[in-house]
């Protein structure tokens, strides 16, 4: 276990001394400590708990500025894009009650290490790779559970200060944080933290062991990895390890087989109402495109969106949910975008607009993206809704 003070750890390996410094991502006393260790002048090198892609995102402040929002929805990306919005806002609330940008410390160790010229390294693994590998780990109803959490920690989640924060670093809490969270969700701590553990250690180590390898390397990484990267230095990751936990796993088949399996047996319905009588058939249908496609422009309707993606909804759910490759939410979201692109100041306002749920609805982008999840849901809601309501005309 950590003592309430190692946020700092001294650990030689190869040809280099690694300073690990544990922080928190929303604290002002992280970045002091970050500035404090690098304006001693002791490193020649900075590594951070960052790939690439988080690197340009936390770097290029109008990265927002150059979303192209039709091709996200035309690439099939909304639902990605919304997930990372919510975890943006989340963390633009924490750091707005107190007073600093979430990752602060990260981008004050970038700052750092390029006005006094010290080498700059990136250990984590790729954002999109540990999504995709955490997608297809965790069960559906794990992948619920996740998601409420994330939409009650964005929206009505409990105030956090900054001593509880702080607390956080500290090892026995942090300690007993990791091990429920280990016994709640274990297939997510694997990706989220054992794994990266794995990965940002086999870095630090294949730093330290190059030719060129700095003397002192500065190590910032979030607290909760300290407990796992501190043993792993003992006993290293192999090559074929770090390949493993690279590999992003293909798309998971069960659910496009779910869907094509609903919409079969819905359009077996269909043909069953049929052949009992014509008129059973045409109520049948008419059911399904009232209730699938009603509930579905309802909730495009709730999230405000143009009269003609509301019709948009109402006449695509019926469609989509008799396939899984495209969704009503795509559609619309299309629709929506192309009617009401957003505006240059809905990017220019998407970072502070982020943390405030009542200005979703206010902002293009995150009005679209609102859009989006309400057409879905209401077209989820409505394919069993309908479903069962179908049945009990054919069986009732």
């Amino acid at each position: 276990m950590l003592d309430d003070c190692s946020v700092i750890k001294n650990i030689r390996f190869g040809n280099s001394d690694i300073t690990l410094v544990g922080t928190a991502h929303v604290s002002q006393k992280s970045v002091e400590l970050v500035e404090e260790q690098i304006l001693t002048g002791d490193y020649d090198c900075v590594a951070i708990e960052l790939c690439e892609p988080r690197h340009e995102k936390i770097t290029n402040k109008s990265a927002w500025k150059e979303l192209d929002i039709f091709q996200i929805f035309k690439q099939q990306k909304a639902a990605l894009l919304l997930v990372n919005l919510a975890m943006a806002a989340y963390q633009k609330r924490l750091a707005e009650k107190l007073g600093v940008e979430p990752g602060q410390e990260m981008i004050r160790a970038i700052e750092l290490a390029t006005e006094k010229n010290i080498r700059l390294e990136l250990i984590d693994r790729d954002i999109s790779t540990t999504l995709r590998r955490l997608l297809h780990k965790v069960s559906f109803w794990q992948k619920m559970k996740i998601f409420v959490g994330l939409v009650a920690g964005v929206f009505v989640g409990e105030e956090i200060d900054e001593e509880q924060i702080e607390n956080l670093k500290k090892g026995d809490m942090l300690q007993s944080v990791v091990e429920e969270f280990s016994e709640e969700l274990p297939q997510v701590k694997q990706v989220l933290i054992d794994e990266r553990d794995r990965f940002m250690t086999g870095n630090l180590i294949k730093i330290a062991q190059s030719e060129d390898a700095p003397k002192k390397i500065l190590a910032v990484v979030g607290a909760g990895h300290l407990m796992g990267m501190i043993p792993a230095f003992d006993s290293p990751p192999t090559e074929a390890e770090i390949k493993e936990i690279e590999i992003k796993p293909p798309p998971g088949k069960v659910g496009p087989i779910i869907g094509w399996a609903i919409g079969i047996i819905i359009l077996c319905f269909f043909y069953i109402g049929y052949q009992k009588s014509p008129e059973l058939g045409w109520q049948i249908i008419s059911t399904w495109v009232l209730v699938n496609g009603g509930l579905s422009a309802l909730g495009a309707a709730i999230a405000m969106a143009h009269p003609l993606s509301v019709i948009t909804a109402f006449i695509a759910a019926p469609i989509t949910s008799l396939n899984p490759t495209i969704g009503a939410g795509m559609v619309v979201g299309l629709v929506e975008s192309w009617l009401r692109k957003p505006k240059v100041e809905d990017f220019e306002s998407l970072r502070e607009d982020l943390a405030h749920f009542t200005l979703w609805r206010k902002n293009g982008v995150l009005r679209v993206l609102l859009i989006f999840f309400g057409a879905n849901l209401g077209s989820a809601v409505g394919t069993y809704v309908a479903g069962a309501s179908i049945i009990s005309q054919i069986w009732g």
